[in-house]
């Protein structure tokens, strides 16, 4: 049995006002201290991430990618693998769009947490919903579900690369770990870049003032 207090921690958003070389200096005293094994970060910039390799290895970056949010492609994945970073999927199911059980706004009943997210109101979850049926389309055709599929087209984008569905539910666990048994061929990659490109989904993933903690 390891002898840590903690395998590893986060630094779950970047803090504007402290510069990242005393928060990763003050996290990697738990290292020294035999406290922690690993350092990881969230949602933070390319240039940050430098910066805080610089003071310790960061093991992971968490921050969100599915078939719906592609951003880190352009920039954050290939800094991930420059630095020897692992990267941390969250969300890799579009905040549940991608297992298609959304199907009309009245299916996000009240309370729902996701009716505060631009991307599930109004024309912008009309046109989301339209991704959700090419989605559904292409995972018929795989004989498997939308959620199978979302998260195998994941796991083929790196061996570094490791999605963390999240679920109430044991019958979801194990559908969601059924998509290792998917092998997605270079041809039926391709098929879902063309179906569900970067930059297609309608409207940020986080409301205005949230969205200014991402990417930092």
């Amino acid at each position: 049995m390891s002898n840590y207090l903690c395998a590893a921690i986060y630094q779950h958003r970047v803090d504007p006002n402290v510069p990242i070389e005393d928060t990763i200096g003050a996290m990697s005293e738990l290292v020294h201290a035999g406290k922690v094994r690993w350092l990881g970060m969230s949602e933070a910039a390319p240039a940050t991430l430098r910066r805080a390799v610089k003071i310790h290895p960061i093991t992971a970056l968490q921050t969100e990618y599915s078939l719906c949010t592609r951003d880190v492609e352009k920039e954050i994945l290939s800094t991930c693998r420059e630095m020897g970073t692992a990267f941390v999927a969250y969300s890799p199911l579009g905040r549940g769009f991608l297992s298609a059980r959304i199907k009309q706004p009245e299916d996000l009943q009240q309370g729902d947490w996701r009716l505060n997210m631009p991307r599930f109101h109004g024309e912008n979850l009309r046109r989301n919903l339209e991704i959700v049926r090419r989605v559904e389309a292409l995972a018929k055709r795989k004989k498997c579900t939308p959620a199978q599929l979302a998260l195998a087209w994941l796991l083929a984008q790196g061996d570094d690369v490791v999605p963390i569905p999240g679920t109430k539910r044991q019958r979801y666990v194990e559908e969601n770990a059924r998509a290792l048994e998917i092998q997605l061929s270079a041809e039926e990659l391709r098929g879902i870049d063309e179906a569900v490109p970067i930059g297609i989904t309608a409207g940020d993933r986080y409301p205005a003032e949230a969205m200014k903690a991402v990417n930092r």
